[in-house]
């Protein structure tokens, strides 16, 4: 018998989540049966859209249940199994998150290679965030020669990779992020414009003095008024990919929308949201293309790691306050 200790949902947050809406508990780990894996995971991620499935209303993933525990990407390594097609020491990407150790068909995990690459990378830049940038910028957005690309949430871990992948294929890129640490790595990963959105009054002029003729794609991930400043900002033809919306998630009155968004008839714009996982039909090329980019130095990326489950939510709270610089983790063993 193993004992593992889990993070569940003991209440549905009003607004920003607290550490209230959380409990921690431990369970105990029989063997595993017929066909089954136990994993023991090394590493967790916290994602913008788990805030979503905080919500008890349908969505494209099923909400999170009162007194159960939550669900989350993880990377973590076989202790036992009772399944000949993984072995003990087998690497395994799962969404068995927000716990330490579990027990799960074999079926139900993906056996990992992390190539070299420290295995939390799977959980970012060679995983769901990366993929989500490359689909969101080359199929959404269809990314074509002499674009202007406008990022926002830039330093995160899906927008720093749109911001070098964009680069890497030889285009002008404005990032927007929040403080002097966020914005300085933009600059290390080659942006050309930087901004500032907590130093900076209007929006709009800093980002029409960063691109005068205008922007030809942007990679939304905030909404409110980085989406409207866009859109003044557009030019015509100008394509949205539209990943997420995260000043909007904790809104408990009316939520913020572009006042502008008139503008989108005049400019013929289009704006079209997505989900990664209608998308993985190009996980082949992303993971080709990425392997390359990783290999030839030419993709850089950053973690904030929290240690222990007892961490968990208070590193998704985190997501929240813009406390965290590239991908958010926490580190289980």
């Amino acid at each position: 018998m193993t004992t593992s200790k889990e993070i569940r949902l003991k209440s549905r947050p009003v607004g920003l989540p607290t550490a209230d809406n959380f409990e921690l508990a431990s369970v105990d780990l029989p063997a595993p049966g017929p066909g089954e894996v136990q994993v023991r995971n090394l590493f967790m991620s916290v994602d913008p859209y788990m805030r979503g499935r905080m919500y008890d209303r349908p969505s494209y993933v099923p909400p999170f249940q009162i007194g159960q525990a939550l669900q989350g990407g993880a990377i973590g390594t076989v202790v036992a199994s009772n399944d000949p097609s993984l072995k003990e020491g087998d690497l395994v990407q799962s969404m068995f998150g927000w716990r330490e150790a579990f027990n799960a068909p074999a079926s139900a995990l993906q056996k990992s290679d992390a190539h070299g690459l420290p295995p939390q990378a799977l959980l970012g830049v060679a995983g769901m965030p990366g993929m989500t940038a490359y689909a969101g910028l080359l199929r959404i957005a269809a990314l074509k020669e002499g674009d202007v690309v406008f990022v926002s949430a830039a330093a995160g871990a899906v927008g720093s990779v749109v911001c070098q992948i964009a680069k890497l294929k030889g285009h002008t890129v404005i990032g927007s992020a929040g403080g002097a640490e966020k914005c300085a790595f933009l600059k290390e990963i080659g942006v050309d414009h930087v901004i500032d959105y907590k130093a900076t009054k209007d929006l709009t002029a800093a980002l029409m003095e960063a691109a005068p003729k205008g922007i030809d794609v942007y990679f939304e991930n905030v909404g409110g008024e980085h989406l409207e400043a866009a859109i003044n900002a557009a030019r015509p033809f100008a394509r949205f990919a539209l990943c997420g919306m995260i000043s909007q998630y904790n809104e408990t009155g009316e939520p913020k929308g572009p006042s502008n968004i008139i503008q989108a008839v005049g400019k013929s714009l289009r704006l079209e949201g997505f989900i990664v996982s209608n998308h993985y039909d190009m996980l082949p090329d992303f993971l080709r293309d990425m392997s390359a980019w990783i290999a030839s130095g030419q993709m850089k990326w950053k973690d904030t790691v929290d240690e222990g489950i007892a961490a968990a939510p208070g590193a998704f709270i985190k997501l929240f306050k813009g406390e965290n610089l590239g991908k958010m983790l926490v580190r289980l063993s």
